[in-house]
């Protein structure tokens, strides 16, 4: 879908199918070999990959260096509401982008607002950049999970955002520090209420 491959065309690259090296490297084709014999398996105990349990999603922020400025913006919430990075001086902010359509986004939401309700009265705000999707689409989607986003939800309707940030995929997550520097970053899933992001947050905070 075009509303999609807009984020992640960019950078993706494929080789061609009679290319050597897809059919001589033997790497591959063991992996290919193990990858079929799995997908036997699994339809001879009558199991599809649906019914196998989602790998844990990891705790692991990337440190940013040097830290960068982190882009200013200006988007609407969910309810119309113009919020800029600059409304939140002195704070460490986690900002993420994310669609609806992306599981390991829905994944991890809910433990993105656990952390929120944590850290609530404490220099800290979360914001969650969905893209390209509307307003409708968000409510729906938000009110079936629990707990339910409390925190900012903007809609970054062209994802332009999203581009001043260099965003590779979804989801990305930036955290950005009290000086509006960005210090770390997270592509895929994460576990957001997790010790070793509480720890790594507090240290912001405190810095």
């Amino acid at each position: 879908m075009a509303k999609r491959s807009t984020l992640f065309s960019k950078g993706s690259s494929a080789l061609p199918k009679n290319s050597p090296s897809r059919l001589e490297n033997p790497e591959r084709r063991n992996a290919l070999i193990t990858l079929g014999g799995l997908g036997l398996g699994l339809l001879a105990t009558g199991t599809t990959r649906a019914d196998l349990p989602e790998p844990p999603l990891t705790h692991i922020l990337a440190p940013v260096k040097p830290p960068r400025p982190a882009p200013d913006f200006s988007l609407p919430d969910t309810e119309g509401k113009i919020h800029k990075l600059t409304d939140y001086p002195g704070r460490v902010v986690l900002l993420n982008f994310w669609a609806t359509w992306c599981p390991p986004c829905r994944r991890e939401l809910p433990s993105m607002e656990k952390l929120y309700q944590a850290l609530k009265g404490k220099p800290f705000q979360v914001l969650a950049c969905d893209q390209q999707e509307d307003a409708d689409t968000l409510f729906a989607f938000t009110g079936q999970l629990d707990p339910a986003p409390t925190f900012p939800v903007l809609l970054d309707s062209n994802s332009a955002v999203s581009k001043a940030y260099g965003v590779p995929g979804l989801p990305t997550t930036f955290l950005i520090d009290k000086t509006g520097q960005i210090a770390y970053r997270a592509v895929g899933g994460r576990e957001f209420d997790h010790p070793a992001i509480h720890a790594l947050i507090a240290q912001l905070m405190a810095a």
